[in-house]
């Protein structure tokens, strides 16, 4: 049998949702699944959610949310200026979420910090938000893989002359034309960040890239599941414009 990639966008706390989601995905012992990072805040779930993904035999990445938490919780003790910016940013649904164990576990803080900032599987290359166009990969880090978006989405041409880049972070409808749950494409990346904890969608995207098939659950109605073939579900992006590309170019 033929060994699938899958990749699984925001989860975001949505725990029901994802079980969903791989349930109709069922991932066999041989098949590689693969979390673009931000499994927290926002959504109700996130300890149920960082519980299993840790336990689980897939790999994950470190999004900006897992960075905040960090930020928020080093070994220290609190950072009061980084404790109010990931309480900003959903911290509180994450906090809510691990009341049952009084505490949030130093495992689960440690299995966040170790997570990597990109997978690279030769074809494709795995990050939570994308990279800088005018840097090198050894240049980056955590400010530039967990945040980045205009300067890497107005990109001109693909950063990779034979990856495809797979993106979280910033929701599909945002860009101009895409509608909620449509997935995303630019120069050299695809966007699978469908935005299951905002209003306007609802729904949690699983990418099988082996063969290019997009599976979605809207945790807003009843967990709704649909697949798609990535032609159907993926809206290609205009070139960016030469006054876009020159506001984006690092002086």
């Amino acid at each position: 049998m033929l060994t699938r990639r899958i990749v699984i966008g925001d989860v975001h706390g949505h725990y029901d949702g994802l079980m969903t989601l791989l349930g109709r995905i069922a991932p066999g012992a041989n098949d590689q699944v693969y979390f673009l990072g931000d499994l927290i805040d926002r959504g109700p779930k996130s300890a149920q959610v960082v519980e299993f993904v840790k336990n689980s035999p897939y790999h994950c990445l470190r999004g900006n949310h897992e960075q905040l938490m960090l930020n928020a919780l080093p070994e220290e003790g609190k950072n009061p200026q980084a404790w109010q910016a990931w309480l900003y940013s959903g911290g509180m649904t994450t906090i809510t979420s691990y009341q049952d164990l009084g505490i949030i576990p130093r495992d689960h803080i440690h299995w966040m910090a170790s997570l990597p900032l990109y997978f690279d599987l030769g074809d494709v290359w795995l990050v939570h938000a994308g990279v800088h166009p005018q840097m090198t990969i050894k240049e980056q880090n955590e400010a530039e893989f967990c945040w980045i978006r205009r300067e890497f989405h107005n990109i001109p041409k693909p950063y990779f002359a034979n990856k495809l880049i797979i993106i979280g972070h910033t929701i599909t409808f945002t860009f101009d034309g895409i509608e909620p749950g449509q997935l995303v494409q630019g120069q050299g990346w695809l966007g699978i960040d469908t935005g299951v904890y905002h209003a306007r969608s609802g729904w949690l995207t699983g990418f099988d890239i082996t063969n290019k098939k997009v599976y979605q659950v809207n945790v807003l109605h009843n967990n709704q599941i649909r697949i798609l073939s990535l032609n159907r579900a993926v809206v290609h992006l205009k070139p960016p414009s030469l006054l876009a590309r020159l506001s984006y170019v690092r002086p």
